[in-house]
């Protein structure tokens, strides 16, 4: 290792994206395990009662599900979309976001993203639009909404629905109102890595309508759940419906959720904080290029993904990784583009050039740690070990 390296380098490994779980949630789940209900009951309730509150969705207007894969999943089963048609969507996600339209049988129709925010390309949607297709399904990318009002629209012409991936998105708000608000269904995801964690899971919101069919269709198609049958009160009887999953949260998960919603105010002023310092030291570098924000939304800053500039250095992304990883600071790419994955590729003919704009900017982008539990001196050491790289190696 260089003495330059040396001069860089923290002692111990910064983890890219731990959760951050306190002692609130520690005893919220203790609570629920001396309780008599530990799966799928009052306090999953309560949680997406307070997160429908949250996002300013309608009473009622939240589904606490097992991920926001099994949101999306239920989604589009609800609207019955199948075999013979088209879901338009974004090559710049992780693959859950095409598996579910693959799962129910139609077929994912890619187009290009936007160079600066690298969300989906509405101007692409329009023109990808056939007599086939059946919904619009954008992801909201690292926490940046997509320009949903002219997706909406879209969607409102052709008669599609409007399923929006927001896995990224919490707390996110699009021309002032919060990613989750409106009557279409929202997916969201409680991953272990994002911005609100019940170590696994996610959330479905949309109209109080939209969402009784869904609660059936994502516990197996039963009339009754387990709480309403074993609960005081409650009757034995119920009547399969329809062909449903198993996608429902317990509330072992819930406990955690209950206070990481609780927490998110304070949990997206530090990301804000942390986006500020990063921006301010690499928005001068100009073999950097940091994440754009339009001035009318509210970013929820679920990643923070640095462009390299290749013309600028003399080493490609991989090697800015590895280099970063000799100096402890942890990273990840979001996102290897669907139709470079060998099932996509071969399925449906994919070649790289197919979506310039996304294999481009995958090329030369990385995430780094961007996380409320990051301390002033991780994020010092972020911003020193990054731009010594830079100088190492530029050109």
């Amino acid at each position: 290792m260089t003495d330059t390296v040396a001069r860089s380098s923290r002692r111990d490994f910064l983890p890219f994206s731990p959760p951050l779980v306190g002692e609130e949630e520690i005893r919220e789940v203790i609570d629920t395990l001396r309780s008599p209900w530990i799966t799928t009951g009052p306090k999953t309730r309560r949680f997406e009662e307070e997160f429908s509150a949250f996002v300013q969705a309608a009473a009622g207007g939240a589904l606490a599900l097992n991920s926001c894969t099994a949101a999306m999943h239920v989604a589009l089963a609800c609207l019955e979309i199948g075999p013979g048609h088209e879901v338009i969507t974004t090559p710049m996600t992780f693959t859950a976001t095409c598996n579910v339209i693959e799962h129910v049988g139609a077929r994912p129709v890619l187009v290009d993203v936007e160079p600066d925010t690298l969300n989906i390309d509405p101007q692409k949607v329009a023109a990808a639009i056939t007599p086939r297709t059946r919904a619009i399904l954008p992801v909201h990318y690292s926490g940046h909404p997509a320009e949903r009002d002219v997706l909406e629209a879209l969607a409102r012409t052709h008669n599609l629905a409007l399923i929006e991936d927001a896995a990224h998105a919490l707390p996110a708000s699009f021309r002032g109102k919060p990613i989750g608000s409106g009557p279409n269904p929202v997916a969201f995801s409680f991953y272990a890595t994002k911005n609100l964690t019940t170590a696994e899971g996610g959330m479905l919101t949309a109209s109080p309508e939209f969402l009784e069919k869904a609660r059936v269709l994502a516990l197996h198609g039963m009339s009754r759940d387990a709480w309403k049958r074993y609960d005081q009160g409650g009757s034995w009887r119920y009547e399969v419906i329809a062909p449903g999953f198993k996608y429902n949260l317990t509330d072992v998960a819930a406990a955690i959720g209950l206070w990481q919603l609780r927490k998110q105010e304070r949990f997206h002023r530090r990301r804000v904080e942390i986006v500020e310092a990063y921006t301010l030291a690499f928005g001068a570098e100009e073999a950097l290029e940091p994440p754009v924000r339009r001035p009318y939304v509210e970013h929820a800053w679920h990643l923070y993904v640095l462009r390299l500039r290749p013309e600028m250095l003399r080493i490609g992304r991989d090697q800015f990784i590895d280099e970063l990883t000799k100096r402890n600071i942890g990273t990840s790419v979001h996102f290897i583009p669907i139709h470079l994955h060998p099932f996509y590729r071969k399925k449906y003919g994919y070649v790289p050039a197919d979506f310039p704009v996304a294999v481009s900017n995958f090329e030369r982008l990385l995430s780094i740690p961007l996380h409320p539990g990051l301390t002033d001196q991780d994020v010092s050491d972020v911003i020193d070990a990054v731009l010594d790289v830079v100088q190492t190696y530029r050109r």
